[in-house]
């Protein structure tokens, strides 16, 4: 693949990705630009693979090339950035090995990348969402809270609406 070529696909990947979900994770956008296995994705997710660039199917400068091309498409297109918190899935005994004085073993924050730059490793962990989608999310919110009989839901007050 060429840089052009992983540039449109990047672009149509998250033309996709935000018309199914409405939101944008590059690790959904390097298994649909066909970078990384599903199978891959979720052996690096049990903590089974060190970094996740170790089993991309390009080479670092690629990947790269893939990370710059997500940030432009969404300054493009207006989305907002938000960093999220990768830690690797349990296998479903963590529940079981709590320690009553200690409390419940925290997994540990996976790795993206070969070099564990933390720039390089917030590029991977940031998601991008429409403002449209944003919107709907917090008045799903609004909707579902306070459910109890008789009681009317409560809106969320923004920092914009605080700030007033």
């Amino acid at each position: 693949m060429n840089d052009k070529q992983i540039k449109q696909k990047v672009n149509d990947a998250m033309y996709a990705l935000m018309k199914e979900k409405g939101v944008i994770a590059s690790v959904d956008v390097l298994m649909a630009i066909g970078v990384l296995s599903k199978a891959d994705y979720e052996t690096w997710r049990r903590g089974g693979i060190d970094f996740l660039e170790r089993v991309c199917k390009i080479n670092l400068c690629k990947l790269s090339i893939v990370n710059r091309e997500m940030r432009v498409c969404a300054k493009k297109n207006n989305l907002k950035s938000s960093w999220t918190y990768y830690k690797q899935w349990s296998s479903g005994k963590s529940k079981s090995m709590k320690n009553s004085h200690v409390g419940y073993v925290k997994m540990p924050k996976l790795r993206f990348s070969k070099s564990g730059n933390e720039n390089i490793e917030r590029q991977y962990a940031t998601h991008y969402i429409s403002q449209q989608t944003l919107d709907k999310l917090k008045e799903n919110k609004v909707s579902t809270r306070n459910t109890a009989p008789g009681l009317e839901p409560m809106p969320i007050e923004t920092s914009q609406e605080t700030e007033k």
